[in-house]
């Protein structure tokens, strides 16, 4: 749905079960209807949909497409970003670092990307931008040496410059630009601010617009021209908050570095501060609530002395709160947006109310996008109907940007 003339607010149905074309389009008639209904009922709604690769091979066969097509349009939907991350199984099996499988180092994941992109090209309504979001390279601890990583980036950006090859070609050919988002996560080969900055001027702005501008036959100021409208930033205000970079730092970085935002991912995260009132025995134990096999929950700690800790996953990190140097830990975990704490833990809801609050002074991204994609491995007492529970989401972020 329109949130102002240009900027489109949606939740991303990665929330639901089911890989197969057939498991996904009805979801999308059980769920994004309802939800329209109560959300949008007067107006076009919105879809930040995601397909698994298999889903993606089975959109493309057949008449399959247009006939999704035709049900969007009778049904006053629309798809205007989708979620390109998760490439397999993302539901009812152990996903951890399998969710970065097969990475941008891969022929699979660009072949799977490019479906996306011209899945989008086609749904994406005239006059409106589309985007897709996707991994951040591959994963980090992967690879044991800096030069296997260095190898691995190089190798990615090739990737990524073949992606925009196809999106300067269906610009060219249906006046529809298209961009693909990189999502930085923890333990990712992009994690923060910084490590954006460098992939983008030590590889997309050196090899990056050599290889551009050699395919292209175009200079390397157009080249780089079309790596800034094609590869943009997916802003998951989780992630950032969780490697403890403000709203306010993060954008304000890329703005100067004239990288564009793409899509604000608008997600929380749960935190734990050392406290004189609450003991820190009493905080592992809640937190050992949200210890969960099916996702990771990579974990920052923060000590004392501004040094930080960081872990693949919960269990550790709650077990480093018991030292005397600990001052707060901040896990990968999506919560609900609309709560700020959970018993005795708080949620990272402040940096996305900073984040919704820079939006509106700027509009430093014309797409918004809910992802609380943990709904089925919360904590029992957290799990509500999802259709309510989406919806709510969806309100908690109207009224703060109308306010």
């Amino acid at each position: 749905m329109l949130v102002n003339k240009e900027a489109h607010l949606t939740y991303c149905t990665n929330i639901h079960p089911g890989e197969t074309w057939e498991e996904i389009f009805e979801s999308l008639k059980t769920y994004c209807l309802n939800i329209k209904t109560k959300i949008s009922p007067t107006e076009d709604f919105g879809i930040g949909l995601r397909l698994s690769q298999k889903s993606a091979r089975a959109l493309l066969a057949d008449n399959n497409l247009s006939e999704f097509k035709n049900w969007l349009d009778t049904n006053n939907l629309y798809v205007f970003t989708m979620n390109g991350f998760p490439y397999g199984d993302f539901h009812n099996t152990v996903v951890k670092d399998q969710v970065h499988k097969p990475d941008w180092t891969t022929q699979e994941r660009l072949d799977y990307t490019k479906d996306l992109m011209y899945i989008l090209a086609h749904l994406l309504p005239e006059g409106m931008e589309g985007g897709v979001s996707t991994s951040p390279l591959s994963y980090k601890y992967w690879f044991e040496s800096e030069e296997e990583k260095n190898k691995a980036t190089e190798k990615a950006c090739d990737a990524l410059i073949d992606v925009v090859l196809q999106l300067v070609e269906i610009k060219i050919k249906t006046g529809k630009l298209l961009h693909l988002d990189i999502e930085p996560e923890p333990d990712g080969l992009l994690e923060n601010t910084q490590e954006v900055l460098d992939f983008y001027k030590k590889h997309l702005f050196t090899n990056g617009i050599a290889k551009l501008s050699d395919e292209l036959k175009c200079s390397s100021f157009k080249a780089k021209e079309h790596i800034l409208n094609h590869i943009q930033l997916c802003y998951d205000v989780c992630h950032f908050a969780l490697v403890y970079e403000s709203p306010e730092f993060v954008i304000s970085s890329m703005k100067d570095a004239e990288i564009k935002i793409g899509k604000i991912q608008i997600s929380a995260a749960i935190k734990c501060k050392r406290s004189e009132i609450v003991s820190i025995e009493k905080q592992q134990s809640c937190l050992r609530q949200f210890d969960e096999p099916t996702y990771l929950h990579q974990s920052v700690v923060k000590l004392k002395d501004n040094r930080f800790d960081h872990f693949s996953d919960l269990k550790e990190g709650i077990n480093l709160m018991s030292d005397d140097n600990f001052k707060e830990l901040r896990t990968h975990f999506h919560v609900p947006i609309f709560v700020d704490n959970f018993q005795v833990l708080e949620s990272t809801q402040d940096d996305i109310i900073k984040a919704l609050d820079l939006w509106k002074k700027t509009k430093y991204s014309k797409h918004l996008e809910v992802e609380t994609y943990t709904w089925s491995v919360l904590p029992e007492h957290l799990q509500k109907d999802l259709t309510n529970s989406i919806t709510r989401e969806l309100s908690w972020v109207i009224d703060h940007l109308s306010n």
